[in-house]
């Protein structure tokens, strides 16, 4: 027998035991009541003939029989929730002749018995206070565990005294005392389990040394018996966050849950019943909790946020882009980013193995990946492939761009990229260019990983090109066939989904667009560019002050920015001269001559179409 199914069985022991000297009590009390109506009676009765009224002794030897049990090793569920939730004799004593009523259907009638009143066959503060040996006015407390954990309800009317108020044990606890210990159904109706599946992938060193900061912070406050602080974990990468909490969940031994902000009830009363309610479980359950903060939280979620972890205990997992204040509790705020490059390198070794080749070092430097994201695309190549050979780099970067693409479906419009080196006519000096810019796209991780000048900068790794000329001239092909040679996704940002008329609305737009490219190294082709990136002017209201902050915010990110840019304009003039310098390609598409326009005519005609009548 497993040491569990030992422990079911004391556990079913003892409740038996208990249930015993309950009644046992029980029908004492009922016949002390039948007693006192009888004398109260003209006639004497044989009302009291009814009830057999236990001896002190059948009673003594009860209560011992209880006391044997949780003497034993293995100690009872009851035991374990007194001690968690600090209950008192009487507490315990309460809530288990609340707990009753669903154990043994006979309780009910005995309640009725032992109040002198066959409406009352449910348990009440002025049942127990009569029955058990040691009451405690103190029980009635709001604060103290029976009402401030919620073990019991009561359902009082509004002219009820709360002694005669009926009692009943919350069925969370009824289970527990059974020895059936799970989540909380209502609980449930918010929580989602985190899958466990990821933290069987070994974290990259740049990560582990996060988990290990962390936990040490948690080993520090418990040291000093104090509540572990909330973690922040500050970043745009949540598959990392996610990875990084269930490592050190797992190291704890917790079982993580996940609950999006946007979930919070922002009704006080339902707010501190869920607050409530997760505090109960962390003291019965193993558990730990992540809270995914969404940047556009309004006022109202972001108070319901601060009240829940100020009015909540346990270790939290605080998931958001920027540092909170006001939590009620200390925290620490990590910021987590994406496995290195290298790391990525390694990661990509690891899941092609002998079909590697140069895949990894491609793949890491065009990609911007967290380490689930690159386990479950090796993973899916090695169930999707028939044999070895078919797991080539064509068909891990597909799944790379495919994994990528749509985060940025919905902030840019995907360009189907048909053109090809062949459809372009350009003078040779503009074609070289073009060239140029898509070698050096192919090189990037022999320059800044091989030769080592990652290692001396963290700014400027992208490329930014400008294409500048009329209309028609060949801006947007030029773009395309970059993107096809390169095999990557071309985006033409959109200005009318990006520029917004509200403060701060369009930096925020613009950076879930950087940061949603900068994972699949996609192109963005800002067509029009001088309505973005437009000449600042001076300052002479606060419209002006706002539009200079959102150039001011597209030069830091176009700097930052690790993938190719590529803006368009017909009036390169009017761009502002910082971008400008920031440029690392300029090319002016002219008008084409006569040499020009024959060979786009013959790219047009090609060999199937009729040219004679």
């Amino acid at each position: 027998m497993s040491e569990l199914e030992q422990w079911h069985n004391v556990n079913e022991q003892h409740l038996a035991a208990l249930l015993k000297w309950l009644r046992l009590r029980l029908a004492r009390l009922a016949g002390a009541a039948a007693t006192d109506r009888s004398r109260g009676a003209s006639k004497q009765s044989s009302t009291v003939n009814k009830f057999k009224v236990p001896t002190d002794t059948e009673l003594e030897e009860a209560r011992a029989a209880i006391a044997q049990i949780e003497q034993q090793v293995l100690t009872p569920a009851l035991l374990l929730l007194s001690q968690r939730f600090g209950l008192s004799r009487f507490e315990q004593e309460v809530l288990f002749l609340c707990a009753a009523m669903e154990l043994d259907t006979r309780i009910s009638t005995q309640c009725a018995q032992a109040q002198d009143d066959p409406n009352r066959h449910y348990p009440t503060f002025a049942l127990a206070m009569a029955l058990f040996e040691e009451p405690a006015w103190e029980v009635l407390s709001p604060e103290r565990p029976l009402r401030y954990w919620r073990l019991i309800e009561i359902n009082s009317a509004t002219s009820q005294p709360l002694t005669a108020s009926a009692l009943r044990a919350d069925e969370r606890i009824v289970n527990y005392l059974k020895g059936l210990n799970y989540l909380d159904e209502r609980l449930t109706l918010w929580l989602m389990p985190m899958e466990s599946t990821a933290i069987k992938i070994p974290l990259p060193p740049s990560q582990q040394s996060v988990v290990e900061s962390i936990l040490s912070h948690i080993a520090s406050a418990a040291t000093r018996h104090k509540s572990p602080p909330i973690i922040e974990l500050l970043g745009a990468d949540i598959a990392s966050k996610h990875l990084i909490a269930q490592h050190i969940a797992q190291r704890l031994g917790l079982n993580l849950y996940r609950l999006p902000a946007p979930l919070l009830p922002t009704q006080i009363a339902d707010l501190e019943t869920l607050a409530r309610l997760w505090e109960r479980e962390s003291v019965l359950l193993p558990v730990a909790l992540s809270l995914e903060v969404d940047e556009a939280e309004n006022n109202p979620q972001q108070a319901a946020i601060h009240r829940f972890l100020s009015r909540s205990d346990g270790l939290f997992f605080l998931e958001t882009r920027a540092a909170q204040q006001g939590l009620g509790r200390s925290s620490v705020v990590i910021e987590i980013n994406k496995p290195t490059s290298v790391e990525q390198h390694h990661a990509w070794v690891t899941v092609l193995g002998a079909a590697a080749e140069n895949s990894p070092a491609l793949l890491s430097s065009q990609f911007d990946l967290d380490l689930n994201s690159i386990n479950e695309i090796g993973q899916n190549m090695w169930d999707d492939a028939s044999d070895h050979k078919e797991k080539t780099l064509k068909n891990v970067w597909d799944a790379c761009l495919r994994r990528t693409r749509p985060k940025l479906d919905t902030l840019a419009q995907c360009i189907e990229t048909k053109a090809t080196w062949q459809d372009i006519v350009l003078p040779n000096q503009e074609v070289a260019l073009l060239r140029q810019i898509v070698a050096q796209v192919q090189q990037r991780s022999t320059v800044y990983e091989e030769w080592g000048f990652r290692a001396k900068m963290n700014r400027g790794l992208g490329i930014n090109a400008l294409f500048a000329g009329e209309s028609g001239t060949g801006k947007t092909m030029a773009a395309e066939v970059i993107a096809n040679d390169l095999r990557l996704n071309l985006y033409r940002i959109d200005l009318s989904a990006v520029v917004s008329k509200y403060i701060g609305e369009t930096e925020k737009n613009l950076r879930r667009l950087f940061d949603a490219a900068e994972d699949g190294g996609a192109i963005l082709f800002f067509d029009e560019a001088d309505a973005l990136f437009g000449k600042r002017s001076e300052v002479k209201d606060s419209h002006d002050r706002y539009a200079n902050i959102e150039i001011n915010y597209l030069l830091q990110r176009i700097e930052a920015y690790r993938g190719l840019a590529i803006l368009a304009t017909n009036l390169k003039s009017a761009l502002d001269t910082a971008f400008q310098r920031r440029l690392r390609f300029i090319i002016n598409f002219p008008f084409p001559g006569m040499a020009e326009r024959k060979g786009i005519w013959q790219n047009v005609f090609r060999q199937r179409h009729p040219l004679k009548a």
